[in-house]
């Protein structure tokens, strides 16, 4: 195995190391201090993270607000105040040693209102912004602003060079890194493109290598490039060690870390994570954001996934196929179906799913009326958490704050069910994670083969970089 050695980044020495940001809570300044503490770059979550009351207990996010548009200001201050708050733990459990970093969605609701709250309020604190799901355009200038570095998640060289041309160019010397997130193997949200097959992941090595080059024609040699998603031993990576045609490379692990000490998810969430087998994580396309998503195949999932294959195209009135008459709602108003889609309608509706609901592209799913009735609950008590929303049809750019669709049942309230596999305990916390989005890494099964686990151990941040370094 190669020597793993430092690398400069952000200006100064530290590991070749990152813990990936994932948000709402999970990403704490607890983990992060303790991965800087041993000499990588820790990251905080800055997407409504939380934060603490005097006696030092987590702050519920409960919203008041009449109005959407209420409850969103609701939520960039608690935003705010909890990256704030995270960025100060990570701070001080840090003690001086390698680099805080901050992550957040572009396509959070109101992003740069919170990266620049946090960065107000917690001044000197946070080295790096690291930001990714959508475009950043604006990250380099709200770094150069507040002098912190910045590290744009790409998943493309094509991605990185519009980035570069629209805006990165004018700050070069405070670009930290660039973050390269495979889009088939990372947790979370991925960056696949309309031409990108999600069931043929693609080799990184090539794509890292035209990111590379494409670097070095805007002299961007020295910059390192961080591989982000299914990264595990690194002798498994050691060709990307020292090769002078990648050039510097750092390692980003998100999945890993959620099984330390340190780590803020509930026990019943680490115990999963032991139990997982190939297979067990996916890709999916359930998000209100539109994007691709990494998570645990688990019944929330499965549910989404029945949601949508009880599915019929229908029209308002009778055209081409369109022919046969249904009644929809407690008025039964009329609306027209296949032929052929009749029979499986009256099916659903003897197994109980009786109650239709419109899409935004003009077909029905059936649900159960306690289902219909929790759907539209979530959607009328949507406080904008992303710049845009399906689900919801929320829209902070479009007028009266709606994307102009209907929204869309097919999806699900992201805020809702992150928060609570981010708080889930006691006895049904197990049930809990069940029915709802647990992200993870495309190699997270790898917990239950590996012998650092044996047992079901679980490391420390301290222990878990010092396996890392290993190579194994």
């Amino acid at each position: 195995m190669k020597a793993i050695n430092t690398v400069r980044m952000g200006g100064v020495d530290i590991l070749p190391l990152v813990e990936g940001g994932k948000g709402v809570s999970v990403s704490t300044g607890v983990s992060a201090g303790a991965w800087a503490a041993a000499g990588g770059a820790g990251t905080v979550s800055i997407v409504n993270a939380d934060s603490y009351d005097e006696n030092g207990q987590p702050v519920p996010q409960i919203y008041h607000g009449r109005t959407r548009r209420e409850r969103h200001e609701e939520l960039v201050d608690y935003a705010i105040r909890g990256g704030v708050a995270q960025a100060r733990v990570a701070h001080e459990m840090a003690g001086g040693k390698g680099r805080i970093h901050a992550n957040i969605l572009w396509e959070m609701g109101s992003a740069e209102r919170v990266i620049t709250g946090v960065l107000e309020g917690a001044p000197g604190l946070i080295h790096g912004l690291t930001c990714g799901a959508g475009m950043p355009y604006r990250l380099s200038e709200i770094a150069t602003r507040f002098g912190v570095y910045y590290y744009p998640i790409v998943s493309s060289a094509r991605a990185f060079n519009a980035l570069w041309r629209r805006a990165y160019h004018k700050s070069a010397d405070l670009l930290g890194g660039v973050v390269y997130e495979d889009p088939w193997r990372a947790g979370g949200h991925n960056g696949l493109s309309n031409t990108e097959n999600p069931l043929k992941p693609e080799d990184p090595y090539p794509r890292v290598a035209a990111l590379r080059k494409l670097m070095r024609g805007f002299g961007l040699d020295n910059t390192p490039i961080i591989m982000a998603g299914g990264v595990w031993w690194l002798e498994e990576w050691e060709d990307w060690i020292d090769n002078p045609e990648l050039g510097p490379i750092v390692f980003q692990f998100g999945t890993r870390p959620l099984l330390t000490k340190e780590s803020p998810i509930p026990d019943a969430w680490k115990q999963r994570l032991l139990t997982l087998k190939k297979g067990d994580v996916y890709l999916n396309r359930f998000s209100p954001t539109g994007f691709y998503s990494s998570a645990v195949n688990n019944s929330f999932l499965q549910e989404l996934r029945e949601r949508s294959e009880r599915q019929v195209p229908f029209a308002t009135a009778a055209e081409g196929d369109l022919t046969v008459s249904y009644g929809i709602g407690a008025r039964k108003r009329e609306v027209f179906v296949k032929a052929e889609d009749l029979p499986r309608i009256q099916q659903w509706e003897r197994q109980g799913f009786t109650e239709a609901m419109r899409t935004q592209d003009s077909t029905l799913i059936f649900v159960t009326p306690d289902r219909a009735r929790e759907i539209l609950a979530d959607q009328t008590d949507c406080m904008g958490c992303l710049s845009e929303c399906q689900f919801s049809n929320w829209s902070q750019r479009g007028p009266n704050y709606s994307t102009g669709h209907k929204a869309d049942p097919r999806s699900f309230c992201i805020q809702k069910t992150l928060q609570a596999v981010a708080h889930a305990s006691g006895p049904d916390a197990a049930e809990v994670l069940d029915h709802n989005l647990m992200f993870g890494g495309t190699n997270a099964w790898r917990f239950a083969t590996d012998p650092f686990y044996a047992n079901g151990f679980v490391p420390t941040v301290q222990q878990l970089i010092d396996r890392i370094m290993t190579g194994r």
